[in-house]
């Protein structure tokens, strides 16, 4: 009897949980099919739907280009930062080589630089290489992740040593070893890296206004961004709500596909070794 209290109770406080970080997304989304008088109560369901607010966003602002420049940019990136971390990755953890440690310890203090930091220098360079309000500003500076590094340094250390030394018999490179053996028995880490890096490119704001100035060019999340504080959304809430909802869908969607894979990354590939 105690045991099924406690477990009711658990799970209450798991629904009381959810409800909690739910609600507001819940209320964001259905607040864009109320209408303006509406929006600022708290009742979830509108008395009457209406598509006002989309309208407004969509004949204000460019979303289709804009969504093309994110996807674009983002999916870039995130192929980049699987293909050459985790070449990293095996590298540091599957070869020897003199001052591999140093290496990784260098690549561990670069995790802790704010990226503030960096912001100048690199715009710096992206001025010089001629590179402002192109897609190289973009994509080149974010083509490689050390946190990608680190998630696939760990993963890869985890795959048995012998199975590596066997491929190297029958006459594997390390790249058919990379590619054609470790890949397939690293979904987890490669679908977590790739999740963490498109969501973090995805919803980018700072870096695209620094080096994006032509409409054209601006990403999603910096088109809401300007949307919303430069006067289009004419201090309407519906408008800025139903902007937000639409940059959220494509996060959403990925990780309602990818969760599976997501969570069991993180539960067993953790940074041991």
């Amino acid at each position: 009897m105690r045991q099924a209290l406690l477990k009711g109770l658990f799970y209450t406080v798991l629904v009381a949980g959810a409800v909690t970080f739910l609600y507001p997304f819940f209320w964001m989304v259905l607040g864009t099919f109320k209408p303006e008088a509406e929006i600022a109560s708290l009742r979830l369901w509108p008395s009457e739907f209406t598509l006002h607010s989309y309208r407004a966003v969509f004949s204000k602002i460019p979303v289709g280009r804009a969504f093309f420049n994110s996807m674009l940019v983002s999916s870039l990136i995130t192929a980049s930062v699987l293909v050459l971390s985790s070449m990293a990755g095996y590298a540091l953890s599957r070869l020897t080589f003199k001052g591999r440690d140093i290496v990784f310890g260098l690549l561990l203090f670069t995790m802790m630089l704010p990226f503030q930091i960096t912001l100048i220098p690199m715009y710096v360079l992206m001025v010089k290489f001629q590179w402002v309000n192109t897609y190289q500003a973009l994509i080149v500076p974010g083509m490689v992740s050390a946190f990608g590094i680190l998630i696939f340094r760990q993963s890869f250390k985890s795959i048995p040593g012998d199975l590596i030394d066997s491929a190297r018999l029958d006459g594997c490179s390390d790249f058919e070893i990379l590619f054609r053996i470790i890949w397939p028995l690293s979904k987890p880490a490669l679908i977590t890296v790739g999740i963490i890096t498109f969501v973090n490119t995805w919803n980018d704001v700072l870096w695209p206004i620094i080096v994006i100035r032509e409409q054209s060019m601006m990403t999603m999340p910096q088109m809401v961004a300007l949307f919303a504080v430069g006067g289009q959304a004419e201090a309407q809430v519906g408008n800025i709500l139903a902007a937000a909802t639409l940059l959220a869908v494509p996060i959403i969607i990925a990780y309602l596909i990818f969760q599976k894979y997501f969570i069991e990354s993180m539960a067993t590939s953790g940074l041991k070794g």
